[in-house]
């Protein structure tokens, strides 16, 4: 069961936000770019061994294996679960060309559909500017700049911490918790004062493993409502018109762009 989730700002300061599939509704385009990149790797390994490989199930494959994961782990991780090990380094038949196909299916997806924000989320987000909260956006893809703003959003977020940034850093990718540490250091608010929302698993492990206030996961297609709990979401919603903004109605408000 999901429900409706309070968020206390008489306990919470800031707020740190997936954003594909939270803030923006490209967890699907993501999919589907995966899906083109691994089928073609699959049919490679089909022709050379013989042995045929089932393609990619965007609703049996994504979720465990690739969901919230920086694009090279995820990679790694629905490969190992076909057995498939590709060389590292660049040229054809590597990890490397695999994820720059993958980045150029999906780069022509946003190109040529343009990027939803979820209504609810910028309805959530001009509420808390209102109230004063501060906000970050996280991804592990090194697209959320370009994402953010074409979905009009980018100006509703103070911080944003990409993949870009963990290469840069050298930031270890979910379900470590430092991409959202990063995002909360660049708030300027400890972790234990800020809430954190994903709709990964991986995600919500991460949050818990940061020791953030408040872990709200986020389930829009009731399937893992059960298993966010148990990887330590406080609560689980169904969308983001379920969190509910209270407390702290004396606190300066900010521009809402």
């Amino acid at each position: 069961m999901t429900g409706p989730a309070v968020l206390d700002l008489a306990a919470v300061d800031a707020v740190v936000l997936d954003t594909d599939g939270v803030v923006t509704d490209t967890a699907r385009t993501h999919a589907a770019a995966w899906k083109r990149a691994f089928d073609e790797v699959l049919r490679d390994v089909t022709a050379r061994s013989g042995r045929p490989q089932p393609p990619f199930d965007v609703e049996r494959d994504y979720l465990p294996y690739v969901d919230g994961r920086a694009r090279a782990d995820g990679a790694r991780a629905f490969l190992a679960s076909r057995g498939i090990v590709l060389p590292e380094g660049t040229g054809a038949g590597t990890l490397d060309a695999l994820l720059a196909r993958k980045n150029r299916y999906f780069l022509a997806e946003v190109a040529g559909h343009g990027v939803r924000a979820f209504p609810s989320m910028v309805a959530l987000l001009r509420e808390l500017r209102r109230s004063g909260v501060r906000v970050a956006a996280v991804s592990a893809s090194r697209n959320c700049a370009r994402v953010l703003h074409a979905a009009g959003v980018a100006g509703l977020v103070d911080v944003r911490v990409d993949g870009v940034d963990a290469d840069r850093l050298g930031l270890a990718g979910k379900p470590d918790p430092a991409l959202f540490l990063e995002a909360a250091r660049r708030l300027g608010v400890p972790p234990g004062r800020c809430a954190v929302v994903e709709d990964a698993l991986v995600g919500v492990e991460a949050g818990r493993a940061g020791g953030f206030a408040v872990v709200i996961g986020v389930d829009r297609h009731g399937r893992l409502a059960r298993e966010m709990r148990e990887a330590g979401a406080d609560v689980v919603v169904a969308d983001l018109a379920d969190v509910v903004v209270a407390g702290r109605s004396d606190a300066p408000h900010r521009p809402v762009v």
